[in-house]
């Protein structure tokens, strides 16, 4: 056989195929494009507010309130490694910590979120004005890549200027969690937000660095902190004037050991104690001052 005949055989088979195919109604499937490769989320009205959370512990509104937040959640899974997620894994030291706080008495707390629920960075710190917290703490886990070695807590605190190039590039990322699709569904005006930022730093930095410093001297001994345990960064989620704010970084995701440590019921204990102490210690020296 001829190579062009071989040619004619090869062009019109599929032709032919195709045609014969149209001719019984049967149809070949292919894929839609530009559809059901786009990630939809349903979102509330952007003019609709989401609703208070419940307010665990005392019903006296005198007692001071500490509103906790699990980071991530819903579609955002935050980091992943190790088999585990971060919205997964800061859920369940989220609860560990207000079960501790309830038991112990004392402090009304309420969540931000007690399921995989997702919400805008300006969702959370929203809540915390809404509710009059006197304190907020946003609970994650961080990842490192391929370098699965890299292990250590660490706790930030809201600042213009990043403390390192890597606190950048972690708030960087964060921030990133009010975009769908590359679209931000969450972000404030400019100006507004450096106006928060502003304020936020001029009322409440002084409470929000203190707690910092007082939930590293706590967990020594207990938490295995990084080598720069304390950082700043322009972080989102902690933009609430008039709330003390941090966000407390348990370990690294990417590191097989520290996140099965994370994700244990031990693991989830120690932090609650360490952090409940930090809590009370810290309303303590606020009531004294």
């Amino acid at each position: 056989m001829s190579l062009r005949i071989q040619l004619w055989i090869v062009f019109f088979t599929p032709v032919i195929l195709i045609g014969a195919l149209y001719a019984f109604g049967l149809t070949i499937p292919v894929p839609h494009f530009g559809r059901d490769y786009v990630l939809r989320v349903a979102l509330p009205d952007a003019a609709e507010q989401i609703g208070l959370p419940e307010i665990y512990g005392p019903k006296d509104a005198s007692r001071p309130l500490v509103l906790i937040d699990p980071g991530h959640g819903g579609h955002d899974p935050g980091a992943i490694g190790a088999g585990f997620k971060e919205k997964t894994l800061a859920l369940g030291l989220a609860k560990a910590l207000k079960d501790k706080l309830v038991e112990e008495g004392g402090i009304r707390v309420a969540m931000t979120r007690e399921d995989d629920t997702y919400l805008l960075p300006a969702e959370r710190d929203d809540l915390a004005r809404r509710l009059g917290a006197n304190l907020f703490i946003s609970i994650h886990a961080d990842s490192a890549g391929e370098k699965s070695g890299v292990t250590g807590a660490s706790i930030y605190t809201l600042s213009n200027t990043a403390s390192s190039e890597a606190a950048a590039l972690f708030a960087a990322r964060e921030n990133a969690a009010d975009q769908i699709n590359g679209v931000s569904v969450g972000a404030r005006e400019e100006g507004v937000e450096n106006i928060l930022v502003e304020l936020s730093q001029r009322r409440t930095q002084s409470g929000s660095v203190e707690f910092a410093n007082l939930a590293i001297r706590e967990a020594e001994g207990v938490i295995r902190f990084h080598p720069q345990p304390r950082r700043s960064a322009a972080l989102a989620v902690l933009r609430a004037p008039d709330v003390p704010s941090v966000l407390f970084e348990s370990g690294f995701i990417s590191n097989p050991e520290e996140a099965r440590r994370l994700a244990s019921a031990e693991g989830r204990a120690q932090f609650a104690d360490v952090m409940a102490r930090t809590v009370r210690i810290f309303f303590a020296r606020q009531s004294a001052g």
